[in-house]
């Protein structure tokens, strides 16, 4: 199977001279998290979801909102180029792996499709279940939590999401996304003056994602690539006894593929 049988073709792309507003409606208009970059037609870099919040949580531009930001600024300009004819088992080795979660698909130096792990979840086909990959080691907030909280758990422990959990019961979802979109609204809205101590006590609770979609741990891991699919989401909490238990990612599910 080569890499233009699985890849998106119709591929959402910015110029790096528009600004961060823009790019962060294409995020919610398109439910994606990462976009490429061009300049001069030609490939420029990739703006991911972590990198806007990283940007507009920075203290230098706590005072500067997404519509004075160009999308050059929040740009990663390493990234990873593949081939239309190469064979995706050389993605599915890599999966796991440190490095960009969207590999752009180039051919005669223009870019003609990306592949990201939703476009390979199709591949997965497995009846074990997924308790036998889940992760136990669970870490969670609270809604009351600050927002600035989650994120620096997040970032201590290399994850992009974490499950909201208000006593014992699951009721959301908080990721680099939603803080995103959080951090631009507080830059939108208020003054500079207000802006530090309103993104100071920002709770998850109010820019969580609701309601969760979750499933339990003896689900098969084919089905669980299916809910994923089919909702579109890359991180699925599991629910046993009405407690959570494990939560499973994309990446967890891409790693029983056989090459």
């Amino acid at each position: 199977m080569k890499v233009s049988d699985i890849m998106t073709k119709d591929v959402i792309f910015v110029d790096k001279d528009v600004n961060l507003r823009y790019v962060l409606k294409l995020m919610k208009k398109h439910s994606i998290t990462k976009i490429p970059v061009v300049e001069d037609k030609k490939l420029a870099g990739v703006i991911t979801d972590n990198m806007i919040a990283v940007k507009l949580g920075s203290i230098r531009k706590k005072g500067i909102p997404a519509s004075k930001l160009h999308a050059s600024s929040v740009t990663d300009k390493v990234f990873e180029t593949v081939s239309p004819d190469a064979d995706v088992k050389t993605i599915l080795k890599k999966v796991g792996e440190p490095g960009p979660t969207m590999l752009n698909v180039v051919e005669d130096k223009k870019l003609v499709g990306v592949v990201t792990k939703a476009d390979l979840l199709p591949l997965v086909n497995s009846d074990k279940e997924l308790r036998e990959i889940m992760s136990k080691k669970l870490i969670t907030v609270a809604p009351d939590d600050r927002v600035i909280h989650a994120r620096r758990r997040m970032i201590d422990e290399n994850i992009a999401r974490l499950p909201v959990v208000n006593n014992g019961t699951l009721v959301g979802i908080i990721s680099d996304t939603e803080i995103a979109f959080a951090l631009a609204d507080v830059k939108r809205i208020f003054s500079i003056g207000r802006q530090k101590h309103r993104l100071e006590e920002l709770l998850v609770g109010s820019v969580m994602r609701t309601p969760v979609i979750w499933t339990t741990p003896s689900m098969t891991i084919s089905e669980g690539a299916k809910i994923m699919i089919k909702n579109n989401i890359g991180f699925l909490p599991l629910i046993e006894n009405d407690s959570l238990v494990g939560v499973v990612t994309r990446t967890d599910l891409l790693k029983t593929i056989s090459t």
